[in-house]
C-alpha cells in the first residue's frame, strides 16, 4: 500500500505540474490562445484508482513471493550414475508399501552401491523434514542439540573442528548437512564413475552418516513432535523414521546404544 500511494502521489504531482505548464498554449503567429481540453475529474479519479490497484497487486505479489513461498531445502542428486537402476528398485518397492521388503539388498546387487544410493535418499529425507521446522527450531528455542534431558550431542568433524563443541540444534544440523554433502560429493568415497571401487572404509563412513542422521530424528521427536502434529506431518515423519530404522537394522549401521533416546519407538518398529 505504501508503495502504491507513493507512486500515485508522484503521478498526481507530475500531472499537476504538466497541466500548469501546458494548460494554456499560445500560438505565436496568431496570438490566439488555445486551451487544452481538460480531462474530466471523474476520469482522472478512475485512472488513479486503477494505478493504485495495480501497484497494490504488484506489492502483494512481491510480499507473497518473499514471505509466503516456502524455502526449499537443498536436495542432493549425487550418486546417480551407478545407482540409477537401484533407485528405480527403491521407488518400486516403496510404492508397494512393504518397507521391510524395500530395505533388502536386491539379488545380485553390490552391497556398497545399495548403501550409497540409500544414503543419498535418507539424507534428502531428513533434510526436508528438518527444513519444515527451521522456523521453530532456533538457537533460542534449542540452545543445545539434545534428545530429551539425558542426551546431548556435540559437533566435531575431525577436520576443521577436531574437538567436540557445544552448539545449538539448528547449528548442529547445519554442520551435519554440510558435512554429509561433502562426503557425498567426494568421489573417493562415493565414486561416480561406473566400475570405480569403493574405499575400504566406506561402510564406516556410511555408519557415521546414519548415526548422526538418527540424532536429528531423536531431536525432532523429543523437542518438536507436538509441532509436527500441529502441522499434520506426523504420519510422514513416522513413515520416514520407520523406513530409516528398518534399513539401519537390516545392515547393522547404528549401534544399539546410539538408539537409546528412541529405544521404545525403535523396538516397536523392529518387532512389528
Amino acid at each position: 500500500m505504501f508503495l502504491s500511494q507513493s507512486f500515485v502521489m508522484y503521478f498526481c504531482f507530475v500531472s499537476v505540474n504538466d497541466n500548469s505548464c501546458n494548460q494554456t498554449l499560445i500560438n505565436t503567429e496568431t496570438k490566439k490562445h488555445f486551451v487544452q481540453k481538460r480531462v474530466p475529474h471523474r476520469e482522472v479519479r478512475l485512472v488513479f484508482l486503477l494505478v493504485e490497484w495495480l501497484m497494490d497487486s504488484f506489492a502483494f505479489f512481491v510480499l507473497f513471493m518473499v514471505y509466503v513461498q516456502p524455502i526449499e531445502p537443498s536436495i542432493h542428486f549425487g550418486y546417480k550414475i551407478q545407482g540409477a537402476q537401484l533407485q528405480k528398485h527403491i521407488d518400486a518397492t516403496l510404492g508397494s508399501g512393504n518397507l521391510r521388503e524395500a530395505v533388502k539388498l536386491p539379488p545380485g546387487e553390490d552391497i556398497n552401491e545399495w548403501l550409497a544410493v540409500n544414503t543419498v535418499d535418507f539424507f534428502n529425507q531428513v533434510n526436508i523434514l528438518f527444513g519444515t521446522l527451521t522456523e521453530f527450531c532456533t538457537a533460542n528455542n534449542c540452545p543445545t542439540m539434545s534428545a530429551g534431558p539425558k542426551y546431548e550431542y556435540r559437533w566435531a568433524d575431525g577436520v576443521t573442528i577436531k574437538k567436540p563443541i557445544e552448539v545449538s540444534a539448528p547449528k548442529y544440523v547445519e554442520y551435519l548437512m554440510d558435512w554429509i554433502e561433502s562426503q557425498l560429493d567426494d568421489e573417493t568415497i562415493f565414486p561416480q564413475r561406473l566400475g570405480a571401487p569403493f574405499p575400504s572404509n566406506f561402510r564406516d563412513v556410511v555408519k557415521t552418516i546414519f548415526k548422526r542422521l538418527f540424532r536429528v530424528y531423536a531431536h525432532i521427536y523429543h523437542s518438536h513432535f507436538q509441532k509436527i502434529v500441529s502441522l499434520k506431518e506426523e504420519a510422514h515423519l513416522n513413515t520416514c523414521f520407520k523406513h530409516f530404522v528398518l534399513f539401519t537394522w537390516e545392515f547393522r549401521l547404528i549401534d544399539k546404544a546410539e538408539l537409546a533416546p528412541l529405544e521404545d519407538l525403535v523396538e516397536s518398529i523392529i518387532q512389528l
